[in-house]
């Protein structure tokens, strides 16, 4: 679900027009619909209330690697939404997005004693711990502060899921979390200390996964070690259920919808007298926003191929050369027409800056506007300056209204960042 939809011929976010959008901001421009992010978050809010029971009073983490701005943070947090951070700068948007502490989990392989320690002063939720040498680290860090903060020990079950290997996080071989046996040990050794608290279990499998039964059979595991520990004497109340449900980038109609996704989780946990987290990001993200950009020309060669050269590249949309990565790709103004193949591509000096070979597509021209679709999670957020090329601007709509809520710097904003030495 989405509210980008023509209005008089006009693609629209919302109440806005992306033309007049267009032509004021300028593009390549992320463009954001707080509509969609609220319904979002309002069917898994729904979804949980509806199983409370098996749920506790689940908390909803929007997971902030997905899409960072602070102005969709807000939005989410409003509602209540809470949030799942990697890393201290994660953790410091979400804050100042007016997210409280209480509702933040800090996650990631790599935290920095520095890192656990600004997550140990501000308080937040929980420190999800993925290894033996991060729990001594942060036993230690948290016994210099005289403290002992929430822990949850970050399970690998061996269950690999998601849309792409890169995006596989549960598997034997990938770097997150730690084997069943060694999650049980490291909780009996939290469990022994003065300085953390542990408090439950964490897992996550892999993003954009459209098949429940990987996620069942992960979370049946979290259940049987919560049992087991229970069992020797250990407490635990949370069960931290990562997220990574997918979303239908190709217009599937047989992505599991989050009701159904909740209803599993409930029938998995029923009786156990758990709370629940859960950290939707793509889910919540991605149908949320567009990339909004403009046809530089194109390029109809002699053997035949037709190069639809756009300003947007993948240094502003990165899925498509990462992960190959499907994006529907649609006129802003549709003229009609046949739709015949055309290898959409950007300006970058890279054959991997292409977004879709052999698209179909009706006839563009030079200057008319496109929206790539669902484009709303790790799109800005993975976006970097390559050749020397501005970040993309990113805008906000909520009903008729709009602002951009990150500019696109200027080149004199990108060079005051790098001093010359002194000495040249």
């Amino acid at each position: 679900m989405h509210y980008f939809d023509l209005k008089d011929g006009v693609l629209h976010a919302e109440g806005v027009n992306l033309e007049t959008l267009a032509a004021e901001v300028g593009t390549p421009t992320y463009v954001y619909s707080a509509a969609t992010l609220r319904r979002h978050y309002g069917l898994m809010r729904e979804a949980c209330d509806a199983h409370k029971g098996a749920l506790g009073d689940a908390l909803i983490a929007f997971a902030v690697k997905a899409n960072s701005n602070i102005s969709v943070l807000k939005v989410l947090g409003q509602l209540g939404c809470g949030a799942d951070t990697v890393s201290e700068g994660e953790i410091r948007r979400a804050l100042k997005a007016g997210i409280p502490a209480s509702k933040i989990i800090f996650s990631g392989v790599g935290k920095t004693d520095a890192e656990l320690a600004f997550a140990i002063r501000e308080g937040v939720r929980q420190i999800n711990v993925e290894s033996s040498t991060e729990l001594e680290r942060l036993i230690a860090v948290a016994a210099s502060m005289d403290a002992k903060p929430d822990i949850a020990i970050r399970v690998n079950p061996k269950i690999g899921a998601g849309g792409h290997a890169k995006i596989t996080t549960g598997g034997a071989g990938d770097k997150f979390g730690v084997p069943v046996e060694e999650a049980m040990d490291l909780y009996a050794v939290a469990s022994r200390s003065a300085h953390v608290n542990p408090v439950g279990l964490a897992c996550h499998i892999g993003s954009q996964i459209t098949d429940l039964t990987p996620l069942e059979s992960a979370f049946k595991v979290l259940r049987q070690m919560t049992e087991t520990l229970r069992e020797q004497g250990m407490s635990v109340t949370r069960l931290d259920l990562g997220g990574g449900l997918g979303v239908p980038y190709y217009g599937e109609t047989n992505t599991p919808p989050p009701s159904a996704y909740i209803a599993m989780v409930a029938g998995v946990l029923e009786g156990l007298g758990v709370e629940a987290a859960f950290e939707p990001g793509r889910l919540m993200a991605a149908n949320a926003g567009i990339l909004l950009s403009r046809v530089v020309h194109m390029n109809e060669r002699t053997d035949g191929r037709r190069f639809l050269v756009l300003d947007a590249a993948m240094n502003d949309l990165m899925r498509p050369a990462l992960y190959d990565a499907f994006h529907d790709i649609k006129p802003v103004r549709p003229k009609g027409g046949e739709a015949i193949p055309h290898d959409v591509v950007g300006p970058v000096c890279e054959t991997g800056d292409t977004f879709a070979r052999d698209r179909n597509l009706t006839p563009l021209q030079a200057g008319d506007l496109v929206a790539f679709m669902s484009a709303g999670a790790y799109g800005a957020v993975m976006s970097g300056e390559y050749n020397t090329r501005p970040l993309a601007a990113e805008v906000l709509a909520d009903g008729d209204k709009w602002a951009v809520i990150r500019p696109r710097p200027t080149y004199d904003e990108m060079f005051a960042r790098e001093p010359i030495a002194d000495w040249l």
